[in-house]
């Protein structure tokens, strides 16, 4: 199974409920993210609520740097319950 590609992870039952998971997952944090970052921008409109405004927006970067993260662990967690002996033997 190569990594980074759905086809190869949607073999198996198994797999294909995992990739799933970790859409949603990813949908999710993305989905969080964008709202933090909108509403954020709202309240930079008042000075009294900068403060949020900022913690709104870190934790909106954070999700953002956890996306790609999550799709490493996704395809690190499909490598494991695939069959890694044919994967080595593609890339001799």
């Amino acid at each position: 199974m190569a990594i980074f590609q759905q086809d190869s992870a949607t073999n198996t039952p198994q797999q294909r409920k995992l990739y799933a998971v970790y859409e949603l997952v990813y949908t999710l944090v993305d989905a969080m993210a964008a709202i933090l970052f909108l509403i954020g921008s709202a309240l930079f409109f008042y000075a009294s609520l900068q403060t949020p405004a900022i913690w709104m927006f870190v934790v909106g970067s954070a999700c953002f740097a956890l996306k790609p993260v999550l799709r490493v662990v996704r395809e690190f967690h499909l490598l494991a319950i695939g069959d890694i002996d044919s994967l080595a033997d593609r890339y001799r």
